[in-house]
Protein backbone atom coordinates (compact mmCIF):
# COMPACT_ATOMS: atom_id res chain seq x y z
CA UNK A 1 0.00 0.00 0.00
CA UNK A 2 1.53 3.58 -0.67
CA UNK A 3 1.60 6.18 1.27
CA UNK A 4 -1.31 8.06 -0.47
CA UNK A 5 -3.60 5.02 -0.70
CA UNK A 6 -2.66 4.50 3.43
CA UNK A 7 -3.18 8.38 4.02
CA UNK A 8 -7.25 7.90 1.85
CA UNK A 9 -7.92 5.03 4.13
CA UNK A 10 -6.74 6.54 7.34
CA UNK A 11 -9.21 9.44 6.62
CA UNK A 12 -11.93 7.01 5.68
CA UNK A 13 -11.66 5.72 9.33
CA UNK A 14 -11.36 8.73 10.69
CA UNK A 15 -14.48 10.90 8.75
CA UNK A 16 -16.71 7.88 8.42
CA UNK A 17 -16.09 6.37 11.39
CA UNK A 18 -15.30 9.08 13.96
CA UNK A 19 -12.55 6.66 15.08
CA UNK A 20 -9.84 9.00 16.33
CA UNK A 21 -7.35 6.72 17.59
CA UNK A 22 -3.61 7.09 15.49
CA UNK A 23 -2.91 4.51 12.84
CA UNK A 24 0.47 3.59 12.91
CA UNK A 25 0.98 1.02 10.00
CA UNK A 26 -0.95 -0.95 7.25
CA UNK A 27 -0.94 -4.63 8.08
CA UNK A 28 0.02 -7.10 5.30
CA UNK A 29 -3.26 -9.80 5.40
CA UNK A 30 -0.54 -13.11 5.38
CA UNK A 31 0.75 -11.33 9.38
CA UNK A 32 -2.73 -11.69 10.64
CA UNK A 33 -2.58 -15.38 10.13
CA UNK A 34 -6.39 -15.31 9.43
CA UNK A 35 -8.10 -19.07 9.59
CA UNK A 36 -8.99 -20.43 5.86
CA UNK A 37 -12.34 -21.19 6.21
CA UNK A 38 -13.08 -17.33 6.89
CA UNK A 39 -13.56 -14.47 5.06
CA UNK A 40 -10.08 -13.07 4.51
CA UNK A 41 -10.86 -9.25 5.02
CA UNK A 42 -10.12 -6.32 3.33
CA UNK A 43 -7.28 -3.69 4.53
CA UNK A 44 -5.91 -3.90 8.27
CA UNK A 45 -4.29 -1.25 9.57
CA UNK A 46 -2.40 -1.50 13.81
CA UNK A 47 -3.07 1.67 15.88
CA UNK A 48 -1.24 2.82 18.12
CA UNK A 49 -3.02 1.38 21.15
CA UNK A 50 -2.24 -2.09 19.47
CA UNK A 51 -5.70 -2.42 17.86
CA UNK A 52 -6.29 -3.85 14.95
CA UNK A 53 -8.81 -2.05 11.97
CA UNK A 54 -10.21 -3.62 8.91
CA UNK A 55 -11.58 -1.55 6.29
CA UNK A 56 -13.84 -2.67 3.49
CA UNK A 57 -16.21 -2.40 0.59
CA UNK A 58 -19.44 -3.91 0.93
CA UNK A 59 -21.12 -4.05 -2.13
CA UNK A 60 -23.44 -7.06 -1.41
CA UNK A 61 -26.38 -6.38 0.46
CA UNK A 62 -25.69 -6.47 4.65
CA UNK A 63 -27.90 -8.99 5.84
CA UNK A 64 -27.55 -12.09 8.60
CA UNK A 65 -25.38 -14.28 6.05
CA UNK A 66 -22.49 -10.82 5.24
CA UNK A 67 -23.03 -10.33 9.14
CA UNK A 68 -22.15 -14.09 10.17
CA UNK A 69 -19.03 -13.67 7.42
CA UNK A 70 -17.60 -10.29 9.52
CA UNK A 71 -18.01 -12.32 12.96
CA UNK A 72 -15.88 -15.27 11.70
CA UNK A 73 -13.46 -12.87 10.55
CA UNK A 74 -12.72 -10.66 13.86
CA UNK A 75 -12.92 -13.85 15.69
CA UNK A 76 -10.63 -15.27 13.75
CA UNK A 77 -8.12 -12.32 14.16
CA UNK A 78 -8.58 -11.98 17.76
CA UNK A 79 -8.06 -15.57 18.58
CA UNK A 80 -4.83 -15.76 17.42
CA UNK A 81 -3.55 -12.02 18.36
CA UNK A 82 -5.89 -11.30 21.50
CA UNK A 83 -6.36 -7.54 20.33
CA UNK A 84 -9.71 -5.82 19.88
CA UNK A 85 -10.72 -5.77 16.43
CA UNK A 86 -13.01 -2.95 14.50
CA UNK A 87 -14.28 -3.92 11.35
CA UNK A 88 -15.59 -1.14 9.28
CA UNK A 89 -17.53 -1.50 6.24
CA UNK A 90 -18.61 1.23 3.62
CA UNK A 91 -21.70 0.41 2.16
CA UNK A 92 -23.02 2.20 -1.40
CA UNK A 93 -25.93 3.80 -1.74
CA UNK A 94 -27.59 0.74 -3.13
CA UNK A 95 -26.71 -1.54 -1.22
CA UNK A 96 -29.60 -2.52 1.27
CA UNK A 97 -28.85 -3.38 4.99
CA UNK A 98 -31.09 -5.84 6.37
CA UNK A 99 -29.76 -6.72 9.69
CA UNK A 100 -30.44 -4.14 12.84
CA UNK A 101 -28.06 -2.94 15.17
CA UNK A 102 -27.41 -5.64 17.71
CA UNK A 103 -25.59 -7.23 20.52
CA UNK A 104 -23.21 -9.91 19.67
CA UNK A 105 -22.44 -12.50 22.19
CA UNK A 106 -18.86 -13.40 21.83
CA UNK A 107 -15.73 -14.14 23.36
CA UNK A 108 -13.55 -12.07 21.17
CA UNK A 109 -13.59 -8.55 21.58
CA UNK A 110 -14.76 -6.94 18.46
CA UNK A 111 -16.87 -4.32 16.68
CA UNK A 112 -18.74 -4.04 13.54
CA UNK A 113 -19.57 -1.05 11.79
CA UNK A 114 -21.24 0.53 8.85
CA UNK A 115 -21.38 3.42 6.76
CA UNK A 116 -23.66 3.97 3.89
CA UNK A 117 -21.95 6.32 1.74
CA UNK A 118 -23.61 8.63 -1.44
CA UNK A 119 -19.67 8.44 -2.70
CA UNK A 120 -19.76 5.59 -5.05
CA UNK A 121 -16.69 3.25 -4.03
CA UNK A 122 -16.16 2.25 -7.21
CA UNK A 123 -15.30 5.39 -8.09
CA UNK A 124 -12.59 5.13 -5.30
CA UNK A 125 -11.12 2.18 -6.32
CA UNK A 126 -10.93 2.58 -9.53
CA UNK A 127 -9.53 6.44 -8.87
CA UNK A 128 -7.02 4.83 -6.73
CA UNK A 129 -5.86 2.38 -9.07
CA UNK A 130 -5.55 4.75 -11.78
CA UNK A 131 -3.44 7.02 -9.32
CA UNK A 132 -0.72 3.49 -8.61
CA UNK A 133 -0.66 3.38 -12.24
CA UNK A 134 0.29 6.87 -12.96
CA UNK A 135 3.07 6.92 -10.76
CA UNK A 136 4.47 3.40 -11.92
CA UNK A 137 3.51 1.25 -8.74
CA UNK A 138 2.81 -2.67 -9.34
CA UNK A 139 -0.51 -3.61 -8.58
CA UNK A 140 -1.45 -5.60 -5.92
CA UNK A 141 -3.06 -9.09 -6.17
CA UNK A 142 -6.00 -7.36 -4.42
CA UNK A 143 -5.94 -4.15 -6.80
CA UNK A 144 -6.43 -6.62 -9.81
CA UNK A 145 -9.15 -8.29 -8.23
CA UNK A 146 -10.65 -4.89 -7.85
CA UNK A 147 -10.18 -4.64 -11.80
CA UNK A 148 -11.87 -7.76 -12.25
CA UNK A 149 -14.73 -7.45 -9.70
CA UNK A 150 -15.80 -3.92 -10.41
CA UNK A 151 -17.98 -4.15 -13.69
CA UNK A 152 -20.04 -6.53 -11.19
CA UNK A 153 -19.99 -4.34 -8.11
CA UNK A 154 -20.71 -0.98 -9.65
CA UNK A 155 -24.78 0.08 -10.42
CA UNK A 156 -25.98 -1.44 -13.32
CA UNK A 157 -26.29 2.26 -15.69
CA UNK A 158 -22.82 2.35 -14.73
CA UNK A 159 -21.82 -1.18 -15.98
CA UNK A 160 -20.68 0.13 -19.20
CA UNK A 161 -18.08 2.26 -18.20
CA UNK A 162 -16.25 0.78 -15.44
CA UNK A 163 -15.99 -2.31 -17.80
CA UNK A 164 -14.43 -0.36 -20.45
CA UNK A 165 -12.06 1.15 -18.15
CA UNK A 166 -11.21 -2.18 -16.15
CA UNK A 167 -10.85 -3.60 -19.97
CA UNK A 168 -8.52 -0.94 -20.72
CA UNK A 169 -6.60 -1.54 -17.09
CA UNK A 170 -5.88 -5.04 -18.22
CA UNK A 171 -5.25 -4.60 -21.62
CA UNK A 172 -2.63 -1.97 -21.39
CA UNK A 173 -1.03 -3.51 -18.31
CA UNK A 174 0.18 -6.90 -16.93
CA UNK A 175 -0.16 -8.76 -14.01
Amino acid sequence: MNELEFKTKVEMINDNFSDTRKIKCHIPKHLLQIDDDVHQGGDFFATTDDEIIDLEFQFADFDEEELAKYIGLAESIYEKHHKHVSIYLICPKNVNVTVKECTIKSESDFTIKLYCSQIDPCNLILNGIKNKLLNKENLSEDDWIAVEMLPMWCEKKDRNYFRTESLKITNRFSY
